[in-house]
């Protein structure tokens, strides 16, 4: 019987429980991180159709201020 410290203490296991909870606590951020980088890349390609809109709205305003032509404007509109 040992006095004076707690059980499980000093049996040699005491420092391998504390690397597996950091390590764990490391696994968990890398997760976290990873599905953060996931939902920002996701986010992002979706906004490629949003450039392609925003492309025929600039050509259409510039064909309402007179900038282009009616010819000029189909076929910029056809290359989109």
């Amino acid at each position: 019987m040992q006095f004076g410290m707690p059980y499980g203490m000093m049996d040699g296991y005491g420092m391998s429980y504390g690397v597996w909870g950091i390590l764990g606590l490391i696994f968990s951020i890398l997760v976290i991180i990873g599905l953060v980088l996931l939902i920002k890349y996701l986010w992002e390609s979706s906004g490629a159709k949003r450039e392609q809109e925003s492309a025929l709205e600039i050509l259409k305003k510039r064909y309402a201020r007179g900038e282009i032509s009616k010819e000029e404007f189909e076929e910029k509109k056809k290359d989109i």
